[in-house]
């Protein structure tokens, strides 16, 4: 394994921040299944890492408040029958969780008005339109 979870360009969790726990998973395994603790769980403390700046952490902590406990990030993975691979899930969802969560928010749009034409084709859409249906009815006697 690396040395930490990549999260993005210049965001790197150390190893020594996250905490794995192991239990016995449900589902299909086969002989083995009473007998290996393939159930994966991640947990990563958001309020006390090092590895986010304190811009980060405030809004990993504001975007992901109702999955905390304690300001832990926990992540289960039990899909697969071998832990290896449940253990590659769960570092994979907690990287995701985590760039979605320290992302930038999404720049404010900028106000518009339409274009004189715009407001004039929209106008002669209706007239034409109205027309239409204008001559849909009964024929004046």
């Amino acid at each position: 394994m690396e040395t930490g979870l990549i999260v993005r360009h210049g965001v790197v969790i150390p190893e020594s921040e996250l905490a794995w726990r192991f239990s016995r998973s449900s589902g299909p395994g086969g002989q083995s299944v009473n007998t290996t603790d393939s159930r994966v769980e991640l947990s990563f403390d958001v309020a006390a890492s090092t590895a986010l700046s304190d811009v980060l952490r405030e809004r990993a902590l504001e975007r992901l408040g109702s999955r905390l406990v304690d300001g832990v990030l926990t992540v289960a993975a039990s899909e697969q029958r071998s832990q290896w691979r449940n253990r590659e899930a769960a570092r994979t969802r907690l990287a995701a969780l985590i760039r979605e969560a320290i992302a930038a928010p999404p720049r404010k749009r900028r106000p518009t008005r339409p274009s004189k034409n715009a407001v004039r084709r929209r106008l002669d859409d209706k007239k034409r339109r109205g027309e239409t249906k204008r001559l849909r009815g009964r024929p004046a006697d």
